[in-house]
């Protein structure tokens, strides 16, 4: 698979009946820029309002995934996303005069003619890829198991069971462009008689017949023409497996194995990836910081501070803004001395240190502040108040650590404090102190 990102070299309609509307739409694949993603448009609605294809967006999974944002709704658009993850391409634009796309024969190969159609193209950036590096496992109360184990390839192993064990199937594959069009696409979806009438009832499948689904009456099968492959069902989960997960937002590297899957397990699964990103991102310290002007390395901050090792809750300050603003940067290690007695089995960096860190940054913002006045001048603790802790800061932590001098006199200064983790805040403080000469 390519290294990096497409997008399609034209734009191609599509028009046909919608599934649960049975509204006529069309919809339209679009080019989009490096690290656009994939965005859907309601092309039908005043502003032409978009939405994210993002698991945070998903709000109801039933007989199809549902991305809601505000009062803008688009529906049924796993194929469309499998077809687009399935074939490469990984930023588009899908304009949609109406709130779901055409159901086509009830697979993905319609969307994959699309974007044959359309062509795909490399674009001059490289591809965002998540390995995941340790198992992940789902488990849901229908009955549904979904693990995650490490792989240097996308693959998935699937295994559907129909109600009173009906039909059991399995496949297992790789997803690459070539093997998605050849093995995966032309699978359509499917239902059991039984279900008909209920989904009817709840005003879904208006749009539903024999073109474009395979019905399960019993032990037979229904449809206009015959099965497309001996694990039709068992594709076609995988099929809307890779769709729901591309709602994860990245390509990932690793081994699906999946058992009875269906939307709703599926976007849980692509919302358990993000939450792992994040934690892992969260660990991440930045790739730079800002150098030159007022900014302090270690030796510097050890001029202003008295505090050293194992005290010293600042590495550098990283900017100064105007004359009260200050951020300094912490980094949190595992040999932190405080991780051999504060939870060993689960280190955490204490609150109070936290908040120490802020008042060291304060305490050399309010010295910058101060200029030559700061000479031989130590800060001491007179207050804190309004303290909140929101996230537990842990090993491989970066803390960034903002202060703002609200009052400050010759000998008392007021701050505000606040740390944060990958743009996330996770304690803040207002703290009072006073300086006196050493």
């Amino acid at each position: 698979m390519s290294d990096v990102q497409n997008t399609l070299a034209s734009s191609a309609s599509l028009t046909g009946t919608s599934l649960h509307t049975g509204e006529k739409t069309t919809i339209t694949l679009h080019p989009a820029p490096v690290g656009h993603g994939w965005k859907f448009k309601r092309g039908d609605l005043p502003d032409e309002p978009v939405i994210d294809a993002h698991c945070s967006h998903v709000k109801t999974v039933e007989r199809a995934t549902c991305l809601c944002e505000g009062a803008v709704k688009v529906q049924t658009v796993e194929h469309v996303l499998s077809a687009l993850y399935g074939m490469g391409v990984d930023n588009a634009l899908i304009e949609m005069d109406g709130n779901e796309p055409p159901i086509g024969d009830g697979s993905a190969q319609p969307f994959v003619e699309l974007i044959v159609k359309a062509g795909v193209v490399a674009q001059d950036a490289p591809r965002a890829y998540y390995a995941v590096t340790e198992p992940i496992h789902l488990e849901t109360r229908n009955g549904s198991l979904l693990t995650i184990v490490p792989d240097d390839k996308f693959r998935i192993s699937c295994t559907n069971v129909g109600p009173n064990g009906r039909f059991p199937q399995f496949y297992s594959t790789e997803i690459t462009p070539c093997i998605y069009q050849k093995e995966i696409a032309a699978a359509r979806t499917f239902v059991y008689y039984e279900d008909v009438k209920p989904l009817l009832e709840k005003g879904l499948i208006k749009g539903g017949s024999l073109e474009n689904a395979v019905v399960v009456r019993g032990d037979s099968v229904m449809s206009k023409e015959p099965v497309r492959y001996n694990e039709e069902f068992a594709r076609h989960k995988i099929l809307d497996l890779v769709g729901d997960l591309a709602l994860f937002g990245r390509r990932l590297k690793g081994h699906v194995i999946a058992v009875r899957p269906g939307h709703g397990p599926n976007t849980e699964l692509a919302k358990l990836l993000t939450k792992r990103h994040d934690q892992v991102m969260a660990m991440v310290p930045p790739s730079s910081t800002p150098k030159g002007g007022d900014v302090l390395d270690i030796h510097n901050v050890m001029k202003l501070l008295p505090h050293r090792y194992p005290f010293l809750m600042v590495d550098r300050i990283v900017g100064f803004e105007g004359e009260n603003k200050c951020t300094g940067v912490k980094a949190v290690t595992i040999n932190e001395p405080y991780f051999q007695g504060h939870f060993p089995g689960h280190p955490v960096m204490p609150g109070v240190l936290q908040i120490e860190a802020m008042a060291q940054v304060a305490s050399i913002a309010f010295l910058h502040q101060q200029g030559e006045d700061a000479n031989a001048r130590i800060g001491y603790f007179m207050s804190v108040d309004a303290v909140k802790f929101r996230k537990p800061v842990l090993p491989g932590d970066t803390l960034f650590i903002d202060v703002e001098v609200t009052k400050a006199k010759r000998n008392i200064a007021k701050a505000k404090g606040r740390c944060s983790v990958n743009g996330e805040v996770v304690s803040e403080a207002n703290m009072m102190f006073g300086f006196l000469a050493e």
